[in-house]
């Protein structure tokens, strides 16, 4: 049973998904023909965030429409000497996005989820969640198999606090170093022997074909990923009922559910980069099991709250009903909410 106790108001509004209660028979594939349209897509200009513009461009231009692409830099982008804990957090990231779409630039742009704020400002909506690749943690290095194979003192590069509380619950002797850039810049840092070894997101590493160098995929029970980690969700202005519409088809909803529990763990959390979260969610025998784990960032040595739970999700309420109950065993278990 869900805990009737909700730890945080649900954001429904704010993830909405016209198709969530009608079955939908795969990405690609919409509900009722659309005339053409003319769109374009606000994207970062890093190559993954091109990757993945140029995915969804490609799935609209099959269905028929003009699609073209916005590159822009984010301040995200521009800071590189400090971690983004320090900075704003990931909503670095898709500020200037959000401008090209209210002032009509663009029309949509494409995120990796989990570097989107767990609220979107007044007047954007979550259009739809495509299928989700690989979620997990990967681990790259020129001379070590594994994290267990790493020499004592060894150093570790990571741009996350949450990937560095959960490497030093496994190696506390290691040294944990900040690593900024986009995946390429991470790459070169670690063969100028800078690292030892990095972790970084698979999905990112497959999408660009750089699958060659994962030397291990982190099994989500050693290192649980972050919410929304390896989905891609398309932003939207709130008004474009066109848009809405159109994307209603193009959603994955399993994936969709899942992504909103997982982000309800962080929102009810009060979660952003600044805080050691971890929230993933998994379909088994019909239900949907939530695990989260939270650190404590004043003091990334102490132990980890771990909660848990599964619930038989139907649609986004449940969902994110299923995040709030989870968020609230992690507070029960010790975990503070960030006010």
């Amino acid at each position: 049973m869900l805990a009737s106790a909700a730890c945080c108001e649900p954001l429904v509004d704010h993830v909405r998904c016209p198709a969530a209660n009608k079955e939908v028979t795969g990405p690609g594939v919409l509900p009722h023909p659309m005339s053409s349209l003319s769109l374009t897509i606000a994207t970062r200009e890093s190559q993954l965030a091109l990757w993945q513009a140029e995915h969804v461009q490609h799935i609209l231009q099959r269905l028929g429409h003009q699609v073209s692409l916005l590159g822009m830099t984010t301040l995200g982008d521009q800071i590189l000497d400090r971690t983004l804990s320090k900075v704003g957090g990931k909503g670095l990231f898709v500020k200037e996005l959000e401008t090209a779409l209210e002032t009509g630039r663009a029309d949509l742009a494409v995120h990796s989820l989990k570097d989107v704020p767990m609220e979107l400002p007044p007047g954007f909506a979550l259009a739809a969640v495509l299928e989700r690749e690989d979620p997990r943690d990967a681990w790259v290095s020129n001379h070590y198999a594994s994290l267990q194979d790493l020499p004592q003192g060894a150093v570790v590069g990571t741009s996350s606090l949450r990937r560095q509380v959960l490497l030093q619950a496994l190696r506390p002797d290691l040294d944990i170093q900040p690593l900024r850039g986009n995946v390429n810049t991470r790459l070169r840092k670690l063969d100028e022997g800078q690292y030892d070894g990095i972790v970084l997101a698979a999905a990112g590493l497959k999408r660009l074909a750089l699958d060659a160098r994962i030397c291990h995929a982190f099994a989500t029970d050693t290192m649980l990923p972050a919410a929304g980690q390896g989905a891609l969700g398309i932003e939207v202005r709130s008004d474009r009922q066109d848009l809405l519409a159109l994307f209603a088809g193009l959603a994955d909803p399993r994936t969709w559910q899942t992504v909103t529990a997982e982000r309800a763990v962080s929102r009810c959390m009060g979660g952003s980069c600044s805080m050691p979260l971890a929230a993933h969610g998994e379909w088994q025998d019909g239900q949907l099991w939530l695990r989260a784990a939270w650190g404590d960032e004043a003091n990334p040595n102490a132990p980890l709250v771990s909660a848990q739970a599964r619930a038989a999700v139907t649609d986004l309420a449940s969902a994110d009903a299923l995040g709030q109950q989870v968020a609230s065993l992690l507070q029960q278990a010790g975990a503070q909410v960030r006010r």
